[in-house]
């Protein structure tokens, strides 16, 4: 059967839906797959039908620790976000409120997904995520709110995020 060439490529031309190949992989993540069911040791995530979700734990759980916990008892983030201007420190318990709202949201659905600290540099606060998009999707939300000067920065070859809001 011959059609109109709607979807026909030009010849030579390869096909569109190959896959690709993940640039950067999580290294806290396990790069063969975990055993299921599986619970943490220290925060009680369950690992059941290939991910990490809150819930009971099922029985014959196998402990683990989870990729969240392990990068906090090592204390490597995957994210950081950076805050500072006049804006901010007039501002500063409003704006934390709504880091805090974002970070519940967000480890509600996916508990590798955590607020790890906050430290104070000088005139900045520094916070420190388990999850980069976390990181990226507070400083999205911050400036969404209060507008002001959003900087993302991926770092290449590094599963890592610096993010930096001003105002």
């Amino acid at each position: 059967m011959t059609g109109t060439g709607y979807n026909r490529r030009p010849p030579g031309t390869m096909r569109g839906d190959h896959l690709l190949e993940e640039l950067v992989h999580d290294p806290y993540h396990s790069k063969s797959k975990l055993r299921a069911p599986a619970v943490c040791g220290e925060c009680h995530a369950v690992f059941v039908r290939g991910r990490w979700q809150w819930g009971e734990v099922p029985d014959g759980a196998e402990a683990t620790t989870c990729p969240a916990c392990a990068r906090i008892r090592d204390k490597v983030a995957a994210g950081f976000v950076s805050l500072g201007g006049e804006f901010f420190r007039e501002h500063h318990d409003e704006i934390m409120h709504l880091v805090d709202h974002r970070v519940a949201h967000e480890n509600a659905e996916h508990p590798l997904k955590r607020l790890m600290g906050t430290e104070t540099l000088g005139d900045r606060l520094v916070l420190s995520f388990t999850d980069p998009h976390l990181a990226a999707g507070v400083g999205h939300a911050l400036h969404a709110a209060y507008k002001g000067d959003l900087a993302i920065d991926y770092q290449k070859g590094e599963y890592m995020v610096r993010v930096t809001w001003e105002r």
